[in-house]
């Protein structure tokens, strides 16, 4: 059994047809589905859709695209988000200096703000970090140094350089379907030795679809398709890789498994 440990229900592609998308992907062997949030105006649906299926969790956070239209949001707002018992992780948040679609500076205070708040409630942050290596890290060290919190490199595509360093400062990372893409060499290079404790898998549904299914709507079931590939990738089964991933889900995000 395998969990999507990312992916975006409330989005056009997947909301429309909700109910029979997670059930396509339970008859994958989907177990569990962390619901992500990117905004606070989609953190009333995913907390709904959460409660209305016992599989599914969800996160509140502000995507780094969306910073400059949340610098409002404030530490007790978050906080108090966080407080839903299908709440089980902050984010995604982080840095997005290839868009830019928002402020850098706006992008760095509402990351440390969600550090901040994962900190005090021992919730995952989930880390979207693109063309940002440096200050992303700079940021992580820095704040790892005022007290420790769990965290998570979603739909990893960084350096390996990045991930090695990352993974040394105790994060864990999480593989989406680009890793099936035939110009993903480097990321297979780096997937092929992430510790067997650090990695997870998801989709960043309705993004990303694996190969075979690139150039439709990503769906949660084709995270199957990732863990196969990756369990192929590292001389694995497919049982081990989704066993091993599935219990590393549930040991980072602990409040799904209470």
């Amino acid at each position: 059994m395998l969990v999507d440990s990312h992916c975006h229900l409330e989005y056009e592609g997947l909301v429309d047809d909700q109910a029979a998308v997670l059930d396509r992907a339970r008859g994958a062997g989907v177990k569990a589905f962390l619901n992500i949030s990117t905004k606070r105006a989609e953190w009333g649906q995913v907390v709904a859709t959460a409660l209305s299926n016992s599989d599914v969790y969800s996160s509140v956070g502000i995507h780094p695209h969306h910073a400059d239209q949340h610098q409002d949001l404030t530490r007790e707002q978050l906080f108090q988000a966080t407080r839903d018992p299908k709440v089980i992780g902050i984010g995604e948040t982080g840095l997005d200096y290839y868009y830019e679609h928002s402020d850098r500076e706006a992008q760095q205070q509402l990351f440390r703000l969600h550090i901040d708040v994962a900190r005090e409630v021992q919730l995952p942050v989930i880390i979207h970090t693109r063309d940002a290596e440096a200050d992303t890290l700079a940021i992580l060290e820095e704040e790892l140094g005022k007290g420790a919190f769990p965290a998570l490199i979603h739909c990893f595509t960084a350096s390996a350089a990045f991930g090695e360093r990352v993974l040394e400062l105790g994060l864990s990372v999480s593989i989406s379907g680009i890793v099936t893409f035939k110009n993903a060499k480097s990321l297979q290079d780096f997937a092929r030795n992430v510790p067997h404790n650090r990695l997870l898998v998801e989709t960043d549904s309705p993004f990303l679809a694996p190969v075979p299914h690139r150039g439709k709507t990503c769906e949660p079931g084709f995270v199957r398709d990732t863990a196969q590939f990756l369990a192929d990738l590292r001389s694995e089964s497919l049982e081990d890789l989704a066993e091993y991933t599935t219990r590393n889900f549930y040991t980072l995000f602990s409040k799904a498994a209470a």
